[in-house]
């Protein structure tokens, strides 16, 4: 037997955005790991450099 979903059913449904959400942060994660490596690899490095930037503002 086919169920008829109705709009309020469908709007309440939120497994879908939770799995979009999900997605979001794994592919920012994904980008930070590629944009570490790719400055060298060195988290102190990347630091020291955050650290004369701020100095400056």
């Amino acid at each position: 037997m086919i169920q008829r979903l109705s709009p309020r059913r469908i709007w309440s449904d939120e497994s879908a955005a939770t799995a979009i959400e999900y997605g979001l942060v794994s592919g920012i994660i994904a980008v930070a790991i590629i944009g570490i490596s790719a400055t060298g690899g060195s988290l102190s490095t990347l630091y020291d450099r955050l650290l004369v930037i701020l100095n400056y503002l």
